[in-house]
């Protein structure tokens, strides 16, 4: 392999001293993502990457699920249009520097408006915008935090069918303590707590979503 050919794996050495940033190359992320391939076969199955970087794991991820989405879908414009959306709504990331997190979203992006075929202005490319503000945040994956010490908050997007999408807001602490809850856990406050949102939206159509990227 050239040095042309060869993959960039760090930004600078400074970057890697401060922030111990080393991104992952392209063969290993597809070992990764054959480890879990029928996850993220999945078209509705989450995926979140806490450290997220440029979001090549990720891409790799929707990519596999939009597979999913044209082979389930691809005969109707209308289902694979909104099944696709759901694949994005799916994934999820978290980026200590700023500039990684914009690149994440900048290239899933890509990935999706490449798949649909449509224009980066359009209102779908707007609702994937709008999407991957609210899934990809700058913060703090072991501290659970975003910058200022606040919370994480992630959607839990769900589609309805007929063009009609659900969001409900949860901060991620609660979401890694009910990943771990199990039916014969005790019920009680705690329980309730774990699946309460923090805020619930109206019902939302992809033009819906696609006006919160103008906001």
């Amino acid at each position: 392999m050239s040095l042309k050919q060869a993959e960039t794996l760090v930004k600078s050495k400074h970057r890697v001293v401060a922030h111990g940033e080393v991104f992952t190359p392209g063969w290993l992320i597809q070992d990764m993502v054959d480890l879990v391939g029928d996850e993220c076969a999945r078209i509705e199955s989450r995926v979140l990457e806490p450290a997220c970087g440029a979001g090549n794991f990720l891409s790799a991820v929707l990519l596999r699920k939009l597979a999913s989405v044209e082979l389930r879908h691809g005969r109707s414009k209308f289902e694979k249009r909104h099944y696709a959306l759901l694949a994005l709504m799916s994934v999820y990331g978290i980026e200590l520097l700023p500039d990684n997190a914009d690149e994440c979203r900048g290239n899933l992006t890509q990935v999706y408006t490449t798949f649909l075929e449509v224009d980066p202005d359009s209102e779908w490319a707007q609702a994937a915008r709008a999407v991957l503000r609210a899934n990809v945040l700058r913060g703090d994956a072991v501290n659970m935090t975003v910058p200022g010490n606040g919370p994480l908050i992630f959607p839990e997007w769900g589609y309805l069918g007929m063009g009609k999408y659900q969001r409900r807001d949860f901060r991620y602490s609660t979401l890694t303590r009910r990943a771990s809850f199990t039916s014969t856990q005790a019920g009680g406050a705690d329980h309730r707590d774990l699946f309460t949102p923090v805020q619930t939206y109206p019902r939302m159509t992809v033009r819906d979503i696609a006006k919160e990227a103008a906001e």
